[in-house]
């Protein structure tokens, strides 16, 4: 668990040792018994628990097939997930929440739901349609520390949205909109479309805005010009679904680790590939405050919906004529809510939709509601003015610690593509028989002394990052190629070194997957002794 989620061994039961600690005791002590006694639950969201509250945040993605979501999930963590396919046709047909373990495996969607460690119990109201494409894939790696990632289905497109998916896949989308701590939506720059399914899909997501980041994927694979047009189109496309005078962030980008196809945007591209993991690596600092607001928003649905429900309580006869009450008292639900409002002082925009709510209310006996607790309503507002204020002040401390969590795991050798790119000169595997392979320094000698090496014997950062860029690999792939070729970790490379950094390029460019670490016979092949891993 994350530092930020630990509970210290403070002896003082007022104090609260973390934000999510205070949230988790003011909640149990004041909210949850306000919307136990008026079922919230029945109205809005189910009841809170603790998973609630500790689970990880969650970057969910959103795209048509084949944008290339489950790739971005590869790239981002430099390896596989269990269960991963790829592929040009819809692959990936399940949501799957991809999160840290110390075992890879798979957790079927009805195991998951039931495991009290995660947030899912919910899911079981989509029933089982749903939670036959719901699964976890669980792996070790430091990215997922304190994060976890939301692969899901392909957006259809064409005569494939007539299919019927057997459960609300929009509604799903919704569920989880609503919950995570970033959207990131994809589209394809060689073949942009929204498709209806995407639309209503986007619309989903209303409420929501903040959240929204876009990438303009493979935007290599288009020329300057047609990139332009493309993305004015985005715009245009999405001004018109969002329905919003300013559109979310567009990052532009191609966010795998095979060769750029045309490398005239290389620097744009890197540009925005940074800003995006800066924005990505802001999530565990910012799901803290993120998860304050939603509680200090619940609270104030909690008490409004406590007035409406001991409203509607005190309205009914006490024998007689209930059933027509009860009718009529649903038809004059906008004037009730105004009297409501004029007399508690509460702000408009904290009373439900009428429709919804009136929708929800015919199926409820009113005589079996509750008249106003006012010590609840007074002991909620009192912890609303005194104990949230304490925990506002928590907040940046935990921020930091959320943070400081995060970065030390993707600052590790094998921290995905989040890795601190600065630590290499490009800030701002599988086993086959070429690792076996004996290098010899000799095939590179000669392009090694044009870089011109010092006294030492030895290349910079510098000296090598323009000849590795013209491999016109991605700068994450280079970077992680720099960091298993820099063997005594002294930031620059001998002919040893350069050799080992040659060919760990010509493998990726072979269509290959890097290895974990320097192979074996490389390293003794070469005499090289000293491996600092």
């Amino acid at each position: 668990m994350l530092k930020w989620m630990k509970k210290s061994n403070n002896n003082d039961a007022d104090a609260y040792t973390s934000t999510l600690d205070g949230m988790k005791k003011v909640y149990k002590k004041y909210v949850r018994p306000l919307e136990e006694l008026y079922r919230y639950h029945e109205f809005y969201s189910p009841l809170l628990t603790d998973s609630d509250f500790d689970a990880p945040p969650t970057v969910m993605l959103l795209g048509q097939y084949s944008t290339g979501k489950t790739t971005f999930i590869k790239y981002l963590l430099e390896t596989d997930y269990p269960g991963l396919r790829i592929g040009p046709e819809p692959t990936t047909d399940k949501f799957v929440a991809i999160m840290h373990g110390e075992q890879d495996q798979i957790i079927p969607g009805n195991a998951l739901v039931v495991d009290q460690k995660h947030p899912y119990k919910v899911l079981t109201r989509f029933g089982n349609n749903f939670l036959q494409r719901f699964e976890a894939a669980v792996l070790k790696n430091p990215v997922l520390h304190g994060l976890t990632l939301l692969d899901t289905p392909g957006v259809l497109s064409g005569a494939k949205q007539r299919v019927n998916r057997g459960y609300d896949f929009t509604g799903v989308v919704k569920w989880f909109a609503d919950r995570v701590d970033m959207i990131i939506m994809l589209f394809d720059a060689h073949k942009l479309d929204i498709s209806d399914e995407f639309q209503q899909v986007i619309t989903a997501c209303k409420g929501n805005d903040t959240k929204i980041r876009i990438i303009l994927n493979k935007a290599d694979r288009v020329t300057n010009q047609q990139l332009m047009r493309v993305y004015g189109a985005l715009m245009w496309s999405l001004g018109k679904v969002l329905n919003t005078p300013e559109v979310a962030r567009v990052y532009i980008g191609s966010f795998w680790d095979q060769p750029y196809q045309n490398d005239d945007n290389r620097r744009l591209f890197e540009a925005e590939e940074e800003d995006l993991f800066k924005d990505v690596q802001s999530v565990p600092r910012g799901a803290i405050i993120r998860k304050l607001n939603d509680l200090i928003k619940r609270c104030r649905l909690a008490k409004t919906h406590a007035y409406i429900i001991a409203h509607l309580k005190n309205e009914m006869p006490a024998v007689f004529g209930k059933e027509s009450k009860q009718k009529q008292l649903i038809t004059n639900l906008p004037l009730i809510f105004e009297q409501i409002q004029k007399a508690t002082d509460i702000s408009p925009g904290d009373f439900p939709n009428v429709q919804e709510f009136a929708e929800k209310l015919k199926v409820c006996d009113f005589s079996k509601f509750h008249k106003l607790n006012q010590g609840m309503i007074d002991a909620l507002e009192k912890m609303v003015s005194t104990d949230l204020p304490r925990l506002m002040a928590q907040v940046p401390q935990d921020q930091e610690l959320a943070h400081e969590d995060f970065m030390a795991a993707v600052r590790k050798r094998d921290g995905g593509a989040l890795y601190d790119m600065d630590s290499t000169p490009f800030g701002k595997g599988e086993t086959f028989d070429v690792f076996n392979a004996q290098l010899s320094t000799s095939e590179y000698v000669h392009e090694f002394e044009e870089l011109g090496p010092n006294a030492d014997g030895k290349i910079t950062g510098t000296q090598a990052k323009h000849p590795m860029q013209d491999s016109k690999l991605p700068n994450s792939t280079l970077k992680r190629i720099w960091t298993l070729g820099d063997v005594d970790k002294d930031g620059m490379l001998d002919i040893k070194e350069f050799t080992i950094v040659k060919q760990l390029m010509k493998i990726k460019l072979d269509n290959h997957e890097l290895p974990v670490e320097v192979p074996k016979p490389w390293l003794e092949s070469l005499g090289i002794t000293d491996y600092r891993r």
